[in-house]
C-alpha cells in the first residue's frame, strides 16, 4: 500500500488551478488553429484570430483565459493500492482556495445557492474514481457557467432512433446559440443513469477534441460535429462554420428500460490540467 499525504494533493491541486486557468490546452488551441486555417467568412477568422492572441497573452502573462474562472470540477483517479493520509476532501478545497489566491483568479462559489450572498473559493465538485494501481491522477476542470448552464438531460426510451437523439443533441447547441462563447467543445453522455450521463458528458471534455481513433462512437462524433458546424453560429455567434471544434462522446451500459442522454457544452477557453502523483 502507498501513502499518499494529504498535503501533496493539495500542493498539486494548487498548482494545477493556476494552469488550467492560464494555459489553454495544446489539443484545443490546435482546433482553433485549424478551424482558423478552413473559415471563409472574414469575420469569423479574425475572432478566431483575437481568441488565440488572448490565450497566448494570458500564457506569456500568467492572467486568466477568461474572467469567469468558473467552479473548479476536481477529478480524482485514486488507485486502490493508494492510502490518503489525512482528509482528502479538505486537501482539495484547500489547494482551490490556494491556486486561486496565488493566481489571481476570480472567486465565483456561493455556500448557498437559494440565499446566494458573498462569493468565496470553495467547495467545488469531487468525482472520484478507484482506478488499479498505487498512482493518483488528479485533474482539474474550472467550468464557467456561461456553458454550464446550457447543460441538457433527456431520459429516452430505449428503442428510440439514432436520429432522435442526433437530433436531441444538435438541438442543445443551437438553443445555446451565442450565449456560451463559441466555438464549442462538446461532450456527450450516453447510458448509466440520469446522472451518471451527467458525469459522463462533463468527463468526455477531458478527451481530446475530434480524435481519429476506432471508438464506437467516432462516427457519430464526427457526423454531429459536421451538421452543428452548419448552422452558421461561428465564432461568438457572429456566423461562419467554426461553430464547434470536435463533439466527444463517452457511453456506459444502462437499464434496459432507458436510454440517457446528456449534453454538456463548453465554450472555446476549454481549460483543464492533469498530473500524476
Amino acid at each position: 500500500m502507498r501513502i499518499i499525504p494529504a498535503h501533496k494533493i493539495r500542493d498539486a491541486v494548487s498548482e494545477l488551478c493556476i494552469r488550467a486557468n492560464t494555459v489553454l490546452r495544446k489539443d484545443v488551441l490546435k482546433q482553433l488553429k485549424i478551424a482558423s486555417l478552413k473559415e471563409t467568412n472574414k469575420r469569423a477568422k479574425k475572432i478566431l484570430g483575437a481568441i488565440m492572441a488572448n490565450a497566448g497573452l494570458a500564457r506569456r502573462k500568467r492572467l486568466a483565459i477568461c474572467q469567469d474562472t468558473g467552479l473548479p470540477v476536481v477529478f480524482l483517479e485514486i488507485g486502490q493500492e493508494v492510502k490518503i493520509s489525512g482528509d482528502l476532501k479538505s486537501a482539495v478545497n484547500r489547494g482551490v482556495e490556494s491556486g486561486y489566491k496565488k493566481g489571481y483568479l476570480r472567486n465565483s462559489i456561493i455556500n448557498n445557492p437559494l440565499l446566494r450572498g458573498k462569493p468565496g473559493y470553495s467547495p467545488v465538485v469531487i468525482h472520484t474514481e478507484i482506478v488499479r494501481g498505487k498512482r493518483l491522477k488528479i485533474t482539474v476542470l474550472p467550468k464557467g457557467f456561461g456553458c454550464e448552464n446550457k447543460s441538457q438531460l433527456k431520459m429516452f426510451n430505449p428503442t428510440v432512433d439514432i436520429n432522435e437523439i442526433k437530433g436531441f443533441i444538435l438541438e442543445a447547441v443551437k438553443s445555446a446559440g451565442p450565449d456560451a462563447c463559441p466555438p464549442y467543445i462538446v461532450g456527450v453522455g450516453i447510458g448509466g443513469t440520469a446522472d451518471y450521463a451527467m458525469f459522463l458528458a462533463k468527463k468526455a471534455l477531458l478527451r481530446k477534441p475530434t480524435t481519429n481513433d476506432q471508438r464506437p462512437t467516432t462516427k457519430l462524433e464526427k457526423d454531429l460535429l459536421n451538421n452543428i458546424n452548419k448552422l452558421n453560429i461561428g465564432p461568438m455567434g457572429l456566423g461562419g462554420a467554426a461553430t464547434c471544434l470536435g463533439v466527444n462522446i463517452e457511453t456506459y451500459p444502462t437499464h434496459i428500460a432507458g436510454l440517457p442522454v446528456a449534453v454538456n457544452i463548453s465554450c472555446h477557453a476549454l481549460r483543464s490540467a492533469p498530473k500524476t502523483i
